[in-house]
């Protein structure tokens, strides 16, 4: 047996106290009668009381509150197990940290915006785990698949250009970082969102992102792209150890224009089954995307089962009514 509320139980101290009360109560009754010292008042007053029943009556009421206390902790017993099953769709959300993320065409700039559409996203799921890897020069996954949304969103927002110190875009190696996380078993339940201006800084057959999103196609992984920032070109702002603001140049001195490249962005989505997506203030690309992981196939993390005990409070609940109906029904003095 097992209590809801125990805390209730500390009612019963009470008890003794109680107990108390009416001894003294019947002991200073008595001596006040005595007070009178008329023997014919004296008789009178005895022969009018029942003491038996006085004190059955105390008795029913130190019982009554005895098992209503005990009726408000809640007494359980005899358990039954409900099977819970957790489903869902494996997630692994990408994110470009490389220097170019910098760029201030979307304020406060295209990094905080992406780890704040991030964020928001982490807020829709719904039993759906999660794993997020960084990328820059190179790639890695900086938070394993998990159902604890509140230490992603807290990883991610540890996440800065300095936590990879090889420059460049490496988006084909992060898809294909990416994809490891997903069990190589299975063919299904699987997507990526990835989040980049799209400039792919690396070349070469190993460095196409086209080719890696077609590769985790394979696999069973869908991919999601969302552009972030603008077509125009933007400067990348570096702040030095100074607090002072710069801009990064090429060789010839020039300041590098960093351009969101929605086109590669829209091949690795079309290549892997998914769809591209342009972050906007609204963001309203965060529910579209959504709707389509919720739209997927589910399948079940793990299934538990939870003991639900049976609430037994009813019966101590009866015997302290019935209890308090006797204590009131009862006279306490004798009938003429």
């Amino acid at each position: 047996m097992k209590f809801a509320n125990p805390n209730f139980l500390y009612l019963w101290l009470l008890l003794p106290a109680l107990i108390g009360g009416f001894v003294w109560s019947g002991r200073r009754r008595a001596g006040l009668i005595r007070s009178f010292g008329n023997p014919d008042l004296l008789e009178r007053i005895g022969s009018a009381v029942h003491p038996p029943r006085r004190r059955l009556k105390q008795v029913f009421f130190v019982l009554a509150v005895f098992f209503l206390a005990l009726a408000l902790a809640r007494p359980q017993w005899g358990a039954s197990l409900t099977p819970i099953k957790r489903e869902g769709v494996d997630l692994v959300v990408v994110l470009d940290v490389s220097l170019s993320m910098l760029a201030q065409d979307i304020k406060p700039s295209r990094l905080e915006k992406a780890k704040h559409e991030l964020s928001k996203l982490l807020d829709l799921l719904k039993g759906d785990r999660v794993a997020i890897v960084a990328f820059a020069g190179t790639s890695f996954t900086l938070c394993p698949l998990t159902l604890d949304y509140q230490a992603a969103k807290m990883f991610l927002q540890t996440l800065n250009p300095g936590v990879i110190p090889e420059p460049g875009t490496a988006i084909a190696d992060a898809i294909r970082t990416g994809a490891a996380n997903f069990d190589p078993k299975s063919k299904k339940f699987k997507a990526l969102v990835l989040l980049t201006d799209g400039e792919n800084l690396r070349e070469g057959k190993e460095q196409d992102p086209v080719a890696a999103a077609e590769k985790a196609a394979e696999q069973g992984v869908v991919i999601y792209t969302v552009g972030i920032g603008s077509g125009r070109g933007e400067p990348i702002p570096l702040t030095n150890e100074q607090g002072e603001v710069a801009y990064k140049r090429d060789p010839s001195g020039q300041p590098v224009m960093s351009k969101l490249d929605e086109e590669s962005l829209r091949k690795i989505a079309l290549a892997a089954g998914g769809k591209y997506y342009h972050a906007t203030p609204e963001e309203m690309e965060l529910t579209k995307i959504y709707e389509a992981i919720s739209g997927m196939e589910k399948k079940t993390f793990e299934e538990q089962y939870h003991v639900q005990y049976q609430d037994r409070f009813q019966w101590p609940l009866l015997v302290a009514v019935l209890l308090l109906f006797a204590e009131a029904a009862m006279p306490e003095r004798k009938k003429r």
